[in-house]
This record gives structure tokens, sequence and C-alpha cells, in this order.
């Protein structure tokens, strides 16, 4: 267990560091690269766009293959994603700017952008499969938490990169050619991981299944559709909390509050490395308590947090802004530490890739591709406290809340079997 979880963390990391490298760039240089021509917040608010482009490709990713891990095993489907991924990545590191070859740059971009969505729309199903699927019942949360790491991993390698750049070079060769190194560091990553799980064991789980599916997504569609919408909004709170602190606060607090990009990244990824850390221990906590009502208590403590969150960005002091981001994002681990057990658990094996893949990646269009969209909008127009801001990821966690209100519990319970003595005669 402890290789296979290891592999997986390992994977789900190289291919979060591609779709996490992506955003910092947006939030930092994309916009005057790919879009000269639109106002500074206008090129912000298009690089976003494209940005979001990723998210729109997910769950398109996960009934791709989530179909192939329902009919062909979870193993397969780990490979595919991770060449797909790691080669538009790469690629995008590649891109000329609008300056060289003019319109056909973002649109290079978005494309690229969306063939990565659709990797990573793969991988997150395949990840966490194989390892719930190995693990024993009474620690499934604990051992389906490692590929939940990998997210947090694969942000602080990226934005490490980016940090290690922004302070080593001018701003002139940064935005000329330093902002396309982690894109290519991507490719060796890509590498490494495909050596990591060429030795991965298909799913038992799977290999028990003695009918699989035909077409995966339709059995989902009929049997489990309201399952999938809400699970579907029941995560978006999380990718809202992630991406509004990763991703638009950055840009924010670079372009509005004039913090530079060095003490934005430094306390964005220290907050980061606080909630990586803990995701083990909130995912053991889950095998004892049940996965539901941490998921309840996270998304109140979001709800409680949006607000005092943007009030201590707004200070634009390192430690403040280190505070606030701190604790949205232990709200979000709360949530999202149990959801390798859970959301595997809601679902039937024979569609189970397609169902819970699908269901994650949907609330990231939901959450994620839109947060840094609206909330750039919302602070557009507003004060030096961005609290229409808040307003929104309050909005966004009851919604949430209601939904997790609505999934039944899933964690294993142990059911003590009275064992009768033989009676002679």
């Amino acid at each position: 267990m402890l290789r296979l979880a290891a592999a997986s963390l390992a994977g789900t990391a190289i291919e979060f560091y591609d779709f996490f490298v992506y955003g910092t760039a947006a939030a930092l240089v994309l916009g005057p690269l790919f879009f000269p021509t639109f106002s500074p917040v206008a090129g912000t608010l298009a690089a976003f766009g494209t940005f979001g482009v990723g998210f729109v490709a997910r769950p398109l990713g996960s009934i791709l293959f989530g179909h192939f891990g329902d009919r062909r095993g979870r193993r397969p489907v780990l490979v595919a994603s991770l060449l797909l991924t790691g080669a538009s990545t790469v690629a995008v590191g590649c891109v000329p700017s609008y300056g060289s070859i003019g319109v056909a740059a973002p649109v290079l971009l978005l494309v690229l952008r969306f063939l990565q969505g659709l990797g990573l729309g793969g991988e997150w199903g395949g990840a966490v499969l194989l390892t719930a699927e190995h693990a024993p019942a009474g620690r499934r949360g604990l051992w389906s938490s490692f590929p939940q790491i990998g997210p947090a991993v694969g942000f602080l390698l990226a934005n490490g990169v980016m940090l290690a750049l922004s302070a080593s070079l001018t701003d002139a060769q940064f935005a000329q050619w330093g902002w396309r190194v982690p894109f290519w560091v991507a490719g060796v990553l890509a590498l490494g991981g495909l050596w990591l799980r060429s030795s991965l064991a298909e799913s038992p789980r799977f290999l028990e299944i003695d009918d699989h599916s035909r077409v995966p997504l339709a059995e989902v569609v009929r049997g489990h559709w309201r399952l999938v919408l809400l699970t579907a909004g029941a995560l978006s709170v999380g990718y809202a909390i992630f991406y509004a602190v990763t991703t638009w606060s950055l840009a924010y607090g670079t372009e509005r509050l004039g913090v530079g990009r060095t003490e934005m990244l430094a306390c964005i990824m220290a907050a980061v490395v606080v909630k990586g850390s803990l995701t083990p221990l909130v995912a053991l906590l889950s095998d004892r308590y049940g996965r539901r009502p941490l998921c309840l208590l996270g998304c109140t403590a979001a709800a409680l947090w949006m607000f005092p969150m943007v009030a201590l960005l707004a200070t634009g002091a390192p430690l403040l802004m280190f505070l606030g981001f701190l604790g949205a994002l232990l709200a979000f681990v709360t949530m999202f530490a149990v959801l390798g057990a859970y959301l595997p658990e809601l679902y039937e094996p024979r569609v189970r890739c397609t169902g819970a893949a699908v269901g994650y990646n949907l609330g990231g269009v939901l959450g994620g591709a839109l947060t840094p969209i609206v909330a750039t909008a919302l602070a557009e127009h507003s004060g030096r406290v961005p609290w229409g801001v808040g307003a929104y990821l309050t909005g966004v966690a009851l919604f949430s809340l209601g939904c997790f209100a609505l999934l039944p519990e899933t964690r294993p319970v142990e059911v003590e079997v009275a064992v009768v003595e033989p009676v002679a005669g």
C-alpha cells in the first residue's frame, strides 16, 4: 500500500503541477503577452478565461478516460492521462507570443489548455480509484488521501519554480523567456511519473467485476444523475476557495495592492504547505468519525471565513495575508482530504471511474473555472476591500453545504457477528 500510495501521490503531483503552473502564469504574465491590445484588467480576465477552459475540458476528460477506466481498468488510464497532460504542458512553453504570430498565439494557448484539462480529467479518477480499491476498508480514508496530497505538492513545485525564477530574473527576462521554463520542466516530470507507474498492479476490485458496463456514461446518467449533480455542487466550494487563494489573490495582490510577486507567492505557498501536511490527519479522522461530518464542518467553516479572508488580503501585509489564506485552506482540506474515499464509496464499482470523476470535475467547472473571472470582475468595482468577492465565496459555500447535507454517509461500519458454539448432538 505504501508503494502504491507513493506512486499515486507522485503522479497526481506531476499532473497538477502541469495544471497549476498555467494558473500562476495566467495571473502574472499571460495577459500582457497574449492579449496586449486589452487593458490590464481585461487582459487578466482574458488570461483567466483560457485558464477556465481547462476546467471545462476536465469533465470531458473524465467521460473519455472514465469509459476506458470502467471498461479496461484503472491502470491504463493513469499512463494515457499523464502522457497527454505532460505533452500539452511542454507545448504551452513553446507557443510564441502575440507579438510574433498575432491572434494564432491565444488560439494555440486555448487549444493546449483544453488538452491539459482533458488529461487531468482522467488522472484524478484513475489515481484515486487505484488506491481506494487496494486499501483495507478500515483505513481507506487514510490511504486514499495520498493522491489528494498530490495537488498541494504540484502547486508547491509549480510556484517554487516560478518563485525562484521571479526572484532571480529581471521583469523583462521573466516576461521574455523565464515564464516558459516551468512548462518545459513538465516534460522531465512526466517521464519520471511514467516510470513510477509502469510497475503498478491493476485494482483487485476491478478484476472482480464480471459484467463490465458497455457504456458507463449512459449508466451513470440513467441511474446516478442526482448523485453526480449533488457531488458537483458539494465540491464547487473547494475549487472556489483554492483558486481564489492561489490564482485570483495572486493577480489581485500584485496588480491592485502593489505587493511583489515574490511576497505573494511566498504567502500562498506557506499556507499550501500546512494544508498539504494536514491532509492525511484529516483523512484518518474520516476513518474514525465519517466522511460526511467532516465535509459539513469544512463547508460551515468556509462560509464563516470568506469575509475575514478578503479583509486580511486587503491589508497587503504578508503575515495577515498568510493567516487569511491559511484559514481558507484549512476549511478546504477538511472537505477535500476525505474525497479520495468518499466519492468512490458513493458509486457502484462497475461505473465508479466515470461517476466519481465526472462529479469531481463538474465541481471544478462550477467552482474553479468561474471563480478567478467572477472575483476579478467583482474586485474591479469595489474599494480596497473586495467585499463582493467575500459575498460570492460565502454564497458558494452555503450552496455546497446544502448539497453535502443531501449526500449519505459511506464510511464502512464494522459489524459484530455473534459466534454460536456448536452443541453436541
